[in-house]
């Protein structure tokens, strides 16, 4: 490819509205074009890196024996009613009418459909295992849109689906799938991590996310640098602390705490270690009738020490709290604790709620907690003497840096990500919903083991870009850079010899398979380097004519802070070194 011919279409500054490295540099760049809130245009650009990383993924997903299909992007409602989703998945699935007033959907992901497709196919046993996939546009009404192609609404994404005869062979699809995916990511030249996820309300333990290390990433990855432990924040365990308790050395004393409402301001001004206070959370649950309406509410009361944050995944697995869950209204608070927030505790309550204790805060001597009157707390609290034991003791928030590793193996350290996969065992939640059965070696019909794996194609260059970049632009792994290399020529319109070393070059690479461009632009070499190392092409080779007299030319890795002389002489062969050709 020649510049003069591409479509190249950088910018000085970014847009006001991008917010962050890899959304400004997209822009500057000219990869993408807003076109709506959410929605980008793909450029040529950009479009050449998509491609690359569709093209990996591609093979991979085909290696681990997948079988691509696509699948249509407006899907019919009556497949989504089946599973109940149509309803349940709230304002981020478009809804749209047809002319004729029947309700469609614009797929965010396609379980349904490719269990519609199975469940008219599969008749027996002997058709499975079967893995589909696609790598399709996909659409999200997301609330608010931002980041650029990190939370876009429109955005492609490759999705597949096994299907099994039982849960021990759907176990092994999965495993081959999270096989395929560490090799996917290996190529692509990103450092990442698996990490364990929570299953959420499918259930069971098989789910691991793919997470491109980052500083701006918007995931905590929890991991133990000296083993192989790794888990994003919501799976992450915190372990029960060894006792036993220490025993009482305070008296129970109301304390006042006037204009303190947070652990940390109260620690301060008792001069006491924020370890020692705890932070009293309240939630409720509504038990409603089946219309709707709310016949019964439960108050609950979550006890955390001062210096950790509840995790909210975590509380909704506790007995009889799910995920319908949500933070008590300020009258519930004032019916039940007589006390605005900030000063609340589970001493002196006007009506009972559920308790629920925090392992850490089970086993606490002697701490702080609110008083249930503005400007108190009261301090010296202990278990046994002046509450009775705990009845309901959980793990409810989240790890720390230095916590235990659930391993055994170490402490725990904690990194930020961004999630570019996700491979997931379902189970039959879909095939049950739409009755997708086949006949088993018994003759009897059996419900299909599904699993689903997902990656965000579209997200990933946005990620990649987060991870590689500099003052000066994009830093692309080679695997998906838009151009491998770039050929600089100095004036070939001036200098004759170096037009004609520059074509020399450029027809060895593309001969090779080499992905080039020569800039033929004829740009001051200021601006033409700058353009790209904005858009990051990794190898540039500079041709001038002083250094061809000189028997030279230079080459610059995206990362080399200076270039160096290399042999003009044997100059292909030096890159198909770098290259590993």
């Amino acid at each position: 490819m020649k510049a003069s011919q591409f479509f190249i279409s950088t910018l000085k500054e970014a847009p006001a509205d991008a917010e962050i490295v890899s959304h400004q540099l997209m822009m500057r760049a000219g990869l993408i074009k807003k076109l709506g809130a959410g929605i980008y245009n793909y450029m040529p650009m950009g479009l050449r890196v998509i491609r690359k990383v569709e093209a990996i993924v591609r093979e991979e997903m085909n290696r681990a024996g997948a079988i691509e299909m696509s699948m249509p992007v407006i899907q019919p409602a009556e497949l989504w009613q089946e599973t109940g989703r149509f309803e349940a998945m709230g304002p981020e699935l478009l809804r749209i009418k047809d002319r004729h007033g029947r309700d469609f959907v614009v797929q965010p992901t396609s379980e349904e459909v490719v269990t519609d497709v199975m469940r008219q196919d599969i008749r027996s046993y002997k058709q499975l295992p079967k893995n589909l996939y696609q790598i399709q546009t996909k659409f999200r009404d997301e609330r608010r849109p931002r980041f650029g192609l990190m939370r876009g609404r429109e955005f492609i994404m490759k999705d597949a689906y096994s299907f099994d005869r039982d849960q021990t062979a759907a176990k092994v699809s999965y495993q081959n799938m999270a096989q395929a995916y560490r090799r996917i990511f290996d190529r692509f030249g990103l450092t990442y991590r698996a990490v364990a996820a929570d299953s959420g309300a499918i259930g069971g333990d098989l789910s691991e996310e793919f997470q491109v290390i980052a500083a701006t990433g918007e995931d905590a990855i929890v991991y133990c640098p000296t083993s192989d432990y790794a888990a994003n924040m919501e799976k992450a365990e915190a372990l029960a602390p060894t006792g036993p308790r220490q025993e009482a050395s305070q008296a129970l004393t109301k304390t006042p705490t006037p204009g303190k409402a947070t652990c940390a301001d109260v620690a301060e001004l008792l001069g006491i270690p924020l370890e020692t206070t705890v932070k009293s959370l309240v939630l409720a649950t509504d038990q409603t009738h089946e219309t709707g309406e709310v016949v019964k509410t439960q108050v609950w009361l979550l006890l955390l020490r001062g210096d950790h944050n509840m995790n909210e995944i975590k509380v909704g697995k506790v007995p009889g709290l799910d995920a319908s869950f949500r933070f008590a209204t300020l009258a519930e608070i004032d019916e039940h604790f007589g006390c605005e927030p900030g000063y609340l505790g589970p001493l002196n309550l006007k009506k009972p709620v559920k308790l629920v204790v925090d392992r850490e805060v089970a086993l606490l001597a002697d701490w702080v907690c609110g008083a249930n009157e503005a400007d108190f707390h009261i301090t010296g609290v202990n278990w046994s003497r002046d509450l009775p034991e705990p009845d309901l003791i959980a793990d409810i928030r989240n790890v720390v840096a230095g916590d235990p590793s659930p391993d055994g193996k170490g402490v725990l350290a904690i990194e930020r990500g961004i999630e570019v996969g996700h491979v997931f065992y379902l189970g039959t939640k879909y095939s049950q919903a739409m009755n997708a059965t086949f006949l088993g070696e018994n003759g009897k019909p059996q419900f299909l083991e599904m699993g689903c794996y997902g990656i965000g194609i579209t997200r990933l260059p946005a990620a990649a870009i987060e991870q590689n970049h500099d003052e000066r632009g994009i830093i692309w792994p080679d695997a998906i850079a838009p151009f491998t290399v770039v050929l600089c020529p100095i004036s070939p319109d001036r200098f004759p010899d170096v037009k004609l070393a520059a074509d020399k070059l450029y027809g060895e690479l593309l001969a090779a398979g080499v992905d080039v461009i020569l800039d033929d632009r004829n740009e001051r070499p200021g601006a033409m380097f700058a353009d790209w190392e904005l858009i990051g092409v990794p190898h540039r080779i500079t041709i001038g004519d002083r250094g061809l007299k000189e028997g030279h030319i230079e080459y610059q890795h995206r990362r080399d802070t200076a270039a160096s002389k290399v042999d003009a002489a044997t100059a292909f062969d030096f890159l198909k070194g770098k290259l590993a050709l």
